[in-house]
Formats: structure tokens, C-alpha cells, sequence
């Protein structure tokens, strides 16, 4: 294997406790890995075991999806608005020409910072004629021409413009960025077909319908088709909240303890069964998505209603062990990145490794169970 699964052997060895996460004793870290496994985090039925790294790189170049849209300097609009959007001067609004030809399944990003955009599959965007998730991980660079985006959409029932306008924002009305649950994101990146991505909506929609129905909201969640809206709905935040909250502060509270340690990521279970895995290049780039992720691990517990046992810290392990597949194929972008897709026997692995100059470093590694 080359790149950053090939960085890893990625062996790893895991202290399992229910109540406050810790550090591993000393010497239980292969030096051929350079990942540790803390003990886990539990919440309800979701259990997350932080990952630390014995190498961190340098993030700082990297802009997030939802920092440039706030800021101007990234714009997302329909394909058909594309033609005549040309690279805005500084304190100047881009311009585009109306055109007719959107398509459901193609955005166009342009971005303007002087900094690389990094991208993660499963980041929502909404407005335009429907709202879109992120079909792959990739980096576009500073001051980019317009490119291209795989993405699907998680908004069957609109095909118009959101308040007359072509443009995307990261959230509703404002809110925070949203990163789609893992049986969504898992139907983008690994499936890659908008019909399974459409079910899988439907499906969440469904569920969280039911979890809040005692509270009399199931009206107006089943009342939208856009999975952005049933997210933003008050009654499902606070279902997802008392998921969230617990497994945010006792990570923060790790990464606060273990800044110079390199916590980098974690490992995913609901209901005793290990279903995703995020791993970054560095604890600062981690910090930046953690809010999103965890509300993503939250609202997948919410709508799992099987009943599990907990997921130990062996299934922890042998899920990160098992990295080989049997299966690889990679798409490159010369000089940018090269976006490495791994099957094996029940999972599929995808990293993201950055080309750009002075880096040649794996920034995010997902895996998930298939």
C-alpha cells in the first residue's frame, strides 16, 4: 500500500473504560502504526474512541467549506450559473449570467481566498434548486477558475431557486454547517448513486419523524423533503443535542489534555457495532470539523433504533487493523491531491492525500463498515 494508509500498519492497541477517557499505559503503541486508541466516550448508544497520532502535520494552509462561504470567499452555485462567473477583485461580489442547463447531480465552486479549500464528502450545502451533499473528499486550489463538484442531492421534492437565488450557504437560515449522518455519507462516497442517497434520506427522515412524534413535530418534519430542514428542526436538535453534547465535551476535553499528544480523530460505533472512522492530518484540523462530526455520529445514532451491546475496544482495533482490501483505484489531480479508494471484505477506505507543495501528506482518512 503507498501513501497514508501505507504510513500506517496502523496496529492498534486499546484500554476500554465506560466513564472518563485516558491516556494508554506507556509502551502500548506500535512504533510501526503511530496511532493509540483512548478509552471510549459513551453516550446513549453511540460510543466513539479517540484517536491520537505520533506525527502531526501542518494544516494551517487549509481553508474548511464552511469558513469560506462565511466569508465571501467561496462560492457554490448551480452548473447552469457557472458560464460568466469570473474571479472577484477584492471587495467586488462574483458575477454570474443566468443560464438554463442545472444539473441535479453537478455544482460549481469557485474559490477566491489565497488559501487550498479542503472538501469532505457528506458536508451539506444548501439553497440553489435543491440542496446537495458532497459526494468526495478533494482540494481546490487558492484563487481557483470554476470546478466542478460531484455531488447528490438530499432534496428530492425542489427544484426551484431558495429565495430566487442560485447561490449555496453551509446551513439553514444561518446555522451551523451540516455533515450528513454515516448511512448518508456512506451512500455518496461508497455507493455513489443518487438513488440510494434519496433512500437514505427518506429512511432518516422517517425515523426522526417517529423519535419526535411524542412531541407533536412529526408534522413538520415529514412536511419537508430537505434533509437540511429536518436537521435544523428544533424538536430533532434536541434529540441529537442530548446524543452530541455528553461525546463533545469529554472530547474537548481530551484534546485540551492532549494538544501536544495529537488527538486526530476517532473511531465510530452505534449500538455495539463500529460503523465509521475519521482520521486527520492534525488536531487543529480536527478541532475545525469536530462540531459537524459529532452531531453526524448523534444523528446516526438517533435514527439507529436496533439495540445493540457496546462496541469494545478489540472491535475498535481490528476495524482500524483491517486496511489491506483487496481492491484499490485512485483518482489524482496532479500537483493538488490524490483521492485513494480501498475495498475490502466488508469496508471500504478512502484517503485523501494533499500534493500540494511541501506536503505529500494524507489529510483525512474515513473508513467505513459496508
Amino acid at each position: 500500500m503507498r501513501s497514508a494508509i501505507a504510513v500506517t500498519g496502523l496496529v492498534l492497541f486499546v484500554v476500554t473504560a465506560v466513564v472518563a477517557p485516558c491516556l494508554l499505559q506507556a509502551g502500548e503503541v506500535t512504533p510501526a502504526s503511530g496511532y493509540s486508541l483512548l478509552s471510549p466516550i459513551r453516550s446513549g448508544n453511540l460510543t466513539v474512541f479517540p484517536v491520537v497520532a505520533s506525527k502531526s502535520y501542518d494544516t494551517a494552509k487549509f481553508l474548511t467549506l464552511d469558513e469560506g462561504l462565511r466569508s465571501g470567499d467561496v462560492v457554490v452555485t448551480e452548473a447552469g450559473q457557472a458560464r460568466g462567473l469570473i474571479r472577484r477583485r477584492p471587495g467586488e461580489p462574483p458575477i454570474m449570467h443566468p443560464m438554463r442547463d442545472a444539473e441535479v447531480n453537478r455544482l460549481v465552486l469557485v474559490n477566491n481566498s489565497k488559501r487550498p479549500l479542503l472538501l469532505l464528502a457528506g458536508e451539506i450545502v444548501t439553497g440553489g434548486k435543491q440542496d446537495r451533499v458532497i459526494g468526495k473528499d478533494r482540494i481546490v486550489l487558492a484563487e481557483s477558475d470554476p470546478v466542478d463538484l460531484s455531488v447528490f442531492c438530499v432534496e428530492p421534492g425542489r427544484w426551484v431557486p431558495a429565495n430566487g437565488k442560485y447561490e449555496f450557504g453551509s446551513g439553514v437560515g444561518g446555522s451551523a454547517g451540516l455533515l450528513a449522518s454515516p448511512v448518508v455519507r456512506s451512500k455518496a462516497m461508497g455507493a455513489k448513486d443518487q438513488q440510494q442517497v434519496w433512500d437514505s434520506v427518506r429512511s432518516s427522515q422517517r425515523a426522526m419523524a417517529e423519535t419526535v412524534e411524542v412531541t407533536g413535530a412529526a408534522p413538520a418534519v415529514n412536511a419537508t423533503t430537505s434533509y437540511a430542514r429536518v436537521m435544523d428542526n428544533k424538536e430533532v436538535q434536541k434529540k441529537v443535542d442530548a446524543v452530541a453534547e455528553p461525546v463533545q465535551r469529554n472530547y474537548e476535553s481530551v484534546i485540551r489534555q492532549l494538544r501536544d499528544k495529537n488527538a486526530v480523530g476517532v473511531v465510530v460505533a452505534v449500538n455495539g457495532e463500529i460503523v465509521w472512522a475519521d482520521i486527520f492530518a492534525s488536531t487543529q484540523l480536527l478541532q475545525k470539523y469536530w462540531p459537524k462530526l459529532v452531531r453526524s455520529y448523534a444523528t446516526e445514532a438517533v435514527v439507529t433504533r436496533a439495540k445493540g451491546g457496546e462496541a469494545s475496544g478489540k472491535d475498535a482495533k481490528r476495524f482500524l487493523d483491517d486496511l489491506q482490501g483487496h481492491h484499490e483505484t485512485a483518482e489524482t489531480e496532479p500537483g493538488i491531491y490524490r483521492q485513494t479508494e480501498i475495498t475490502g471484505d466488508g469496508f471500504k477506505v478512502f484517503e485523501l492525500t494533499s500534493l500540494l507543495p511541501r506536503t505529500g501528506f494524507p489529510v483525512h482518512v474515513a473508513k467505513m463498515a459496508d
